[in-house]
Order: C-alpha cells, then structure tokens, then sequence
C-alpha cells in the first residue's frame, strides 16, 4: 500500500487553479469597479456585495424584483470562435429585460460562471463583457462566482447565469390588470438573435456543413460574427420610457398611458406578448408590419424550417414590446427613435373575438403561454419583404 508521505495529492493536481483564479480577478476588477455607483458598498472582492438601500427612502412602497437567467448554447459558438467578451452582455440582457417588464429599475447584479478550467484572461473576457452589459443597463455589478469543475466540463467549456435586482414602486407596476382593450402595441426591434434559440441554429449550421468563420454576403461579415452579435439591451430605454410617458401622469394624478412591457425571449413574440394581456382581451399582430432581418431569413430557408416553428422559436427582429394606449404611440416612437431603437406599431388589442378565434389556424394563434392564463395573439398577414 502507498502511504500518505510517498503521494501527495494536492488541489491543482485535482485540477482547480486557485492562482489562476486570483489572476482573473486582477484582469477582471477594473471593469467591475466602474460599474460601481455611490450606492454599492465594502469595495471589490468581498464576500457579500453591498448596495444602500436608503436611496429607496423615495419610494413610497418599494417592491423589489429579481430575474435569474443564463445564455443558452449560445456560450457554444464563442467557444468555438475563441470571443468571450460579447457573451456577458446577453447575460445582462436576459435578466434585466425581464424585470423592466414590470416596470422595475433595474439596481445592482452578480454572476456565476462554471468552467472546465480557469482561463484567466477568458474569465476575465466574460465579466468585462457583463460589466459592459451592466453600464448599457445603469445598474452595478456588485458580485460573482467563478467555479472550476475539472471532469465535469472539458477545459474549454464553461455556462455562465446571473441575477437581478430591482425595484418598482407599488402603484406603478405594469402588467396585465393595466392592459385595456384600446391598447396598441409598439414592437422594439432586436439586434439579432439574442440568446434564445441556438440550439435549432446551431442544428442549422451542422446540418449546412458551415463554418463559423466564413463570410455570408446576406450578413457582410463571418457567420460566427453574425451570430454572437451582442443582444440589445432595453433596460435603460424602457425605464426613460415609463418617466416619458407615467411619470407626467402620476405627477398629475392621471391614469398612466404605458401599460406593459413583454421582453421576446423562449416561445417567441406571441407567446410572450400573451403573457402580459388579461384573459378576455387578444393582440392582433400584423407581420406586414415588418421584415424579417436576413440573420433569420438566412437560417430558417437553409433549414427549411417552418414559419411557425420559427415564430414559437426566434424573435425574428422583435426584442421588445411596449403596450400603450393609442393615442401616446407617436409619444411613445419619437421618444424610442431619439434613443436610436428602431421602433414600429405592430398590431392593437381587442376584445376576445371568438368567431375570429375559431377562424384562426392554429400555427397563427396563441391562448396564454409558460403556464400564464393570459390573453390571446393572433398572428396575421405575411412579412413584409426587405
């Protein structure tokens, strides 16, 4: 038998990299930092992160919110093209985008990143990608984890998640109680695909026999390029937004005129767009209202993939969507235009019209969505053509 003194068996031999950790942490800290406002306490590297929550003495009854998300098999492609600055950035959208739906501001943020093997210049590439993702969003990275799990992921591989917190005063909350039937909908386009839906891209691409680096004419660059291109983020343009348009109103003490938003992630435009209409009420959505942006139209005819698999998957140049009485729509695109997000009115909300329902295909329809009793989209019409 071999004794304890003849092998030794030590951490870094396991394959956990404490220095390498340390040195990512060095690489990483300045772009942390400067997502850092008066608000954040105790400094860099602590156990916990700090936020003051005295600012809120404002709030008349703060009601916080949190979203927790990751990227998807997005996170394969920028391993396969060796790019991991752009990845934290559609983190950061995953979940801030999700709590302005509800009219929430978004406050401070951490992460968690698992990897085969601690990289620290790569690490150190992600949580500046996210410290980039927090400054667009006007909220701070107080806090993160980097995991290094040897023979649970091979060395190149990593997932990385995240959460939120924000905060709404109580009266304010948007959603589907503030939704009414002269509603019109405004659509925010995407900058690409975001991160929902890889796995059926990436399925694409195989099944095309294509590489990540060659250049597609449709998109003017490489594919892998088209592909990572970073999701917007509407955080900051949907809270200017609600003080556009709520904050003259509830200075006034009228009703306010923005409604809701839905945040286009997993299921596409109607299922999401459902889940903010009551039951009894649907949207009517004219895709003539827009073209589909080639990075869809490439990927979709390359695998033939079929239109309504395509809207259940992809946003297909929708990345947001705001609910709003009719009459603030103009109010409500030149504001968005001014904040250079390319915006369009796609559809109105009704009435439940059931004849109209019972004449509706099933692949143009949704009745609620993940769960939700909520309204009902009906898809109409075809794309425009670009």
């Amino acid at each position: 038998m071999t004794s304890p003194d003849d092998q030794h068996i030590t951490y870094a031999g396991a394959g956990v990299d404490v220095e390498a950790g340390d040195v990512a942490v060095a690489l990483m800290k300045d772009a942390v930092k400067a997502t850092h406002g008066e608000h954040v306490l105790g400094g860099f590297g602590g156990f916990a992160g700090m936020w003051d929550a005295s600012a809120l003495t404002s709030y008349s009854r703060p009601v916080l919110t949190t979203s927790t998300d990751g990227v998807g098999t997005k996170v394969a492609i920028a391993q396969a093209l060796d790019i991991h600055d752009t990845i934290g950035q559609d983190l950061v959208g995953m979940v801030v985008d999700d709590i302005v739906v509800v009219g929430a501001k978004p406050l401070f943020m951490t992460d968690y990143i698992a990897t085969g093997k601690v990289i620290p210049e790569r690490i150190a590439d992600i949580v500046r990608g996210i410290a980039t993702g927090c400054s667009l969003a006007e909220t701070a990275l107080i806090g993160g984890e980097t995991a290094e799990h040897p023979g649970l992921l091979a060395e190149n591989e990593y997932d990385v998640a995240g959460a939120v917190t924000g905060v709404v005063e109580s009266d304010h909350i948007l959603g589907p109680e503030k939704v009414t039937s002269s509603d019109a909908i405004i659509a925010m386009a995407s900058s690409g695909i975001h991160s929902n839906g890889y796995s059926l891209v990436r399925r694409i691409v195989s099944a095309q026999g294509w590489d990540y680096h060659q250049h597609l004419p449709e998109f003017g660059r490489s594919l892998g390029e088209e592909l990572l291109e970073p999701t917007r983020i509407y955080a900051s343009v949907c809270a200017g937004l609600v003080d556009h348009l709520n904050g003259e109103a509830h200075r006034a003490g009228k009703p306010a005129p923005l409604h809701g938003f839905s945040h286009v992630t997993g299921g596409g435009l109607a299922a999401n767009l459902a889940r903010v209409l009551p039951a009894g009420l649907m949207a009517i959505v004219d895709r003539g209202t827009w073209s589909i942006p080639p990075v869809f139209s490439v990927l979709t005819e390359a695998g033939g993939v079929p239109q309504a698999d395509a809207e259940r998957t992809l946003n297909l140049g929708v990345g947001m969507v705001a609910v709003v009485e009719a009459d603030h729509v103009e109010k409500a695109l030149a504001y968005l235009r001014d904040h250079e997000v390319p915006s369009w009115q796609i559809g109105t909300v009704d009435t439940l019209d059931q004849q109209l329902i019972d004449n509706t295909v099933a692949e143009d329809l949704v009745q609620g969505a993940k769960g939700v009793d909520g309204g009902t989209v009906v898809l109409q019409g075809t794309y425009a053509v670009a």
